[in-house]
């Protein structure tokens, strides 16, 4: 069991297949002409199925995968069913633009649950966000898996001046469709140019809705990052992940692993341990871990407080978005 010093059990493991991606949202890669890490520095299959077994054996039971965007590895499909074997739940986080070359992987790997990232309900919004016109991929794909009785998340990062007003849009697509979308405060990243003024908080965002719906909250369980909500007679529900203006990091039970094998015990965490080296040269894996997870802060990093607005961006240090893996 990796346990921390606050007495948090981490059961849950992110794992980031690659720092490449397909399209280029602007609160996750810096800019559009990225440096990717080399092959040869990234984590390959073996290792991948290796560094799960070992975290498994020590308590771990969920597995998501993360990018970038997992789904433009080349060996995706063979991490995936490789990983399906383990006999933990696992799960994925894609921008669905490639999910229906994946559909038979998922199913073969037990993946039940997909979460997409999905900003805007409005085809010319989502090129300028993502950059790329695939808008109308994505939207097909959620419904091919609503087909396959996939349950089906969409993420949403508000941004004041960019997609708060399409809020009450979102909600209205949860009526006829079974989906479960997830509004998530923008958070601040290497090169996102986060400022506290684009920020949309928990509660702004539920004063948008409830001047629409009437809601009814339901229950959010001990590791939840989000906070439940549902409409009467809609087939779908709603939440919130309010990480800047009410962190939940009190039930953190999620571990962090990226692309080229760094462990991180909170996605703000300014540390990192290399567990790929030490693998690859045969050393003490499993101590890494537990000094990892020993080492984690209270909340939020240890990098700032949720007093967002006095958040400075310049004395803030970790990875962009995209190369820490969601």
């Amino acid at each position: 069991m990796l346990k921390d010093r606050y007495n948090r059990v981490h059961n849950y493991l992110r794992i980031s297949l690659t720092d490449n991606c397909n399209l280029r949202c602007f609160y996750c890669m810096p800019e559009e002409d990225y440096a990717f890490m080399p092959s040869q520095q990234l984590m390959q299959k073996d290792e991948i199925v290796s560094l799960a077994k070992l975290f498994i054996a020590n308590g771990v039971n969920k597995i998501r995968l993360t990018g970038g965007e997992p789904l433009v590895r080349k060996d995706a499909a063979a991490i995936i069913r490789a990983l399906g074997n383990l006999g933990v739940e696992l799960t994925i986080t894609t921008n669905a633009t490639r999910v229906h070359h994946f559909i038979d992987d998922f199913v073969a790997a037990g993946i039940r649950s997909v979460n997409i990232s999905l900003d805007t309900l409005q085809p010319e919004k989502f090129q300028l966000i993502t950059r790329r016109d695939q808008f109308f991929t994505v939207k097909n794909n959620i419904q091919l898996l609503l087909d396959g009785n996939f349950k089906v998340k969409v993420n949403v990062v508000v941004v004041k001046g960019l997609n708060e007003q399409e809020i009450p849009d979102f909600i209205e697509w949860t009526r006829a469709l079974p989906i479960h979308v997830r509004f998530i405060e923008f958070m601040p990243f290497d090169g996102n140019r986060w400022k506290s003024n684009k920020l949309v908080t928990w509660k702004e965002m539920l004063a948008i809705i409830t001047s629409k719906y009437e809601i009814e909250a339901q229950e959010n369980l001990p590791n939840d990052t989000s906070k439940n909500y549902r409409i009467k007679n809609h087939l779908g529900s709603f939440a919130v992940i309010s990480t800047m203006s009410a962190p939940f990091c009190a039930g953190c039970n999620r571990i962090r692993l990226t692309a080229d094998g760094k462990i991180k015990n909170c996605l703000f965490s300014q540390e990192e341990t290399d567990l790929l080296s030490a693998l690859r040269s045969g050393n003490d894996v499993l101590g890494l871990i537990e000094q990892s997870i020993l080492a984690k802060q209270k909340e939020l990093g240890g990098q700032f407080s949720k007093d967002f607005e006095l958040i400075n961006t310049d004395d803030l240090h970790n990875r962009s978005m995209i190369a820490i893996g969601g």
